[in-house]
């Protein structure tokens, strides 16, 4: 009966999310998003494609093998495995196409809405999720069902995100010049950092010192990011020379 429930609290979330990332994307696009999205409709429903089978891939996974890792075998999926995976997808298929620079602004509101609401979804699943945090003596530890008080960690990443969102939201409106140029970068750095630090609250497996999958997978991200916000920084340079 646990089990169903959780499962029931999962898929509601797991809608939630789907429906308010829709929207604040229809919404950002209307706004402020239309010319960065025009990129992605003039490759054609290829690019869509890849997105959407980088991310499953990446996500079920990743997240499988972390629970391998974790001596709990079970399939299980990661938003930051998906995250992982669409972008190695993309990247790939870029340059396949000959296409440069940056096409992921228009998912930057729609990636931290998904955080924002599915985390509460991993959260109201309680022990089930295996997204919980480690125990804690905090005064906002949050009792799970088995009597020991936890970080609410999915939490700390929801709220970590609605910031994240809110300062993205005003950049977006103001038509920030580095942001409308880095966005989708300042998005991966953000998320992977913050997780990165999450991760030592969770009881997974260690692959390297005290380090789980995720943290490798984070590091790698993060790197990503900084590497591309670099390269675009140098482009508009010269360009502006």
């Amino acid at each position: 009966m646990a089990g169903e429930v959780w499962a029931v609290i999962h898929t509601i979330f797991d809608i939630l999310a789907a429906v308010a990332s829709l929207g604040v994307t229809a919404f950002c696009y209307r706004w402020r998003l239309r010319d960065a999205a025009q990129r992605i409709e003039h490759a054609g429903a290829g690019y869509v494609l890849t997105l959407v089978l980088g991310a499953a891939v990446g996500g079920y996974g990743l997240g499988s093998l972390n629970m391998v890792l974790s001596g709990q075998p079970m399939v299980a999926r990661s938003i930051v495995g998906a995250l992982a995976g669409a972008i190695l997808a993309i990247e790939v298929f870029k340059w396949s196409r000959g296409l440069k620079g940056s096409t992921g602004l228009i998912f930057v509101p729609a990636f931290a809405t998904t955080v924002v609401v599915g985390r509460w979804g991993c959260f109201l699943s309680g022990l089930e999720d295996e997204t919980h945090g480690t125990p804690t003596t905090l005064s906002w530890g949050v009792d799970l069902g088995d009597g020991i008080l936890r970080h609410p960690v999915q939490l700390y990443e929801s709220f970590a995100m609605a910031a994240f969102l809110a300062v993205a939201l005003v950049l977006i409106g103001k038509r920030n010049p580095w942001f409308m140029r880095n966005g989708f970068y300042a998005l991966v750095l953000f998320y992977t950092v913050q997780r990165f630090f999450w991760e030592f609250l969770k009881p997974y497996g260690a692959v390297i010192g005290p380090f789980n999958l995720f943290h490798l997978v984070c590091v790698g991200l993060a790197l990503y990011a900084l590497i591309m916000m670099r390269g675009n920084q140098g482009k508009h340079e010269r360009a502006s020379t």
